[in-house]
């Protein structure tokens, strides 16, 4: 009896992979699946009888659908056997006997009495095992990282180093669906035909590629701040999403080589909020302060008060202009003197002018930086006559 219904259950399986497939996507698939398994539909509407078709066995002629963005990988044996990257329909062909359909002209004694012999020897099991799965080859979104605590890189523009606490999202794109399935994907998702979802917190590859974005953050940062086309500056990250990703790509590929293991790349990256510590904070602020006094800026505050200078200068005899120029640097005075040749101070008949008043003015230019102390002392010294 035991014979008789283990040949007899070969006999119906083998009639019933006489039906030739047309394979598509698993429904309900999401947005962060990087693979899932290709099924067949075996009755479409209520139309149709393939319902009783060996698992993992491919019909020789079966239809296959490739969908937009998607790349097809089959396997046999657990070794790959081809790959469809170009969207469109496709009919599956293979020389395997476990493969062979009555259905796409192969003959039905042949391939029905051979099927059901290699049926018998494994017990009713075809001895041959097809896989189809989809990879994903968009961009795959909502991936997160964070730190818990403080980071820190080196910053070249402002010559220190920085730390904060940081977290954000990146997208993700599989480069080469055949590294990433043979160096990658766990095998239970490809023989199990679950779906590789890198959103799963189950998913303990998926939990591996967050640990090692989080361990390559500081590199990233520093790779950025130190980039000098990316003009030094911390804050044009959070605007820089394609900037920065390449920097984060590039220290994940340093650390854990994504690209050329695993098939990896990080496409863009958005970051939420970069919290820094209070040391950096106030460096922050000190140069926030620097650059308001730099560049024209500055240019035009130092010009003013150098012109300030030369007409109280002027009012008083011109006696004042040497001692201003030894004061103040090249650059601010020749931004002065350009401005007086436009507009010439008118000069006065030379007067007897009280030195406690021409001292006061002295003064005056002191605190404001137009001479220095040594200046003052000895124009003090000349008008007291001590």
């Amino acid at each position: 009896m035991g014979f008789i219904k283990a040949f007899t259950g070969a006999i119906g399986g083998t009639f019933a992979d006489q039906w030739k497939d047309f394979i598509m996507p698993m429904t309900g698939v999401p947005g962060t699946a990087a693979l899932f398994p290709a099924v067949p539909q075996g009755q479409n509407a209520g139309r149709g009888s393939n319902t009783k078709g060996s698992t993992n066995i491919i019909s020789n002629g079966s239809k296959i659908v490739v969908p937009e963005g998607t790349a097809l990988v089959t396997l046999q044996e657990g070794a790959i056997t081809g790959l469809i990257a170009e969207p469109g329909g496709y009919t599956f062909s293979s020389e395997d006997i476990n493969s062979q359909s009555i259905f796409a002209g192969d003959g039905i004694v042949s391939s029905l009495i051979k099927q059901s012999w290699e049926r018998f020897k494994f017990g009713g099991q075809p001895g041959s095992q097809q896989i189809a799965v989809y990879v994903n080859l968009k961009e795959i979104p909502n991936n997160r990282f964070g730190t818990q605590s403080e980071i820190y890189w080196d910053d070249a523009y402002l010559g220190a180093q920085v730390g904060a606490v940081t977290r954000g999202t990146y997208t993700l794109k599989i480069v080469d669906p055949i590294l990433f399935i043979k160096n990658f994907v766990p095998v239970d998702y490809i023989t199990g035909g679950e779906v590789f979802d890198f959103a799963d917190m189950d998913n303990d590859a998926a939990a591996q590629l967050f640990n090692e974005v989080v361990s390559s953050l500081a590199g990233a940062f520093s790779n950025y701040t130190n980039d000098p086309n990316k003009g030094n500056r911390i804050n044009k990250i959070q605007g820089d999403q394609v900037g920065f990703a390449q920097s984060l790509s590039q220290a994940v590929d340093d650390g854990y080589q994504w690209k050329t293991d695993r098939g990896l790349e990080i496409v863009k990256v958005a970051i939420q909020a970069i919290e820094y510590d209070e040391d950096t904070k106030q460096l922050l602020s000190d140069v926030k302060k620097a650059d308001a006094l730099a560049g024209n800026r500055g240019n035009s505050f130092m010009q003013q008060a150098a012109a300030r200078g030369f007409q109280a200068a002027g009012e008083n005899g011109g006696g004042a202009a040497g001692m201003a120029f030894m004061g103040m640097g090249m650059n601010a005075v020749g931004g002065a003197m350009g401005g007086l040749q436009q507009q010439p101070v008118q000069q006065q008949p030379a007067a007897a002018a009280d030195p406690m008043e021409e001292l006061k003015k002295y003064k005056e230019m002191l605190d404001e930086g137009l001479i220095t102390q040594e200046d003052y002392d000895a124009k003090k010294k000349q008008l007291l006559g001590v």
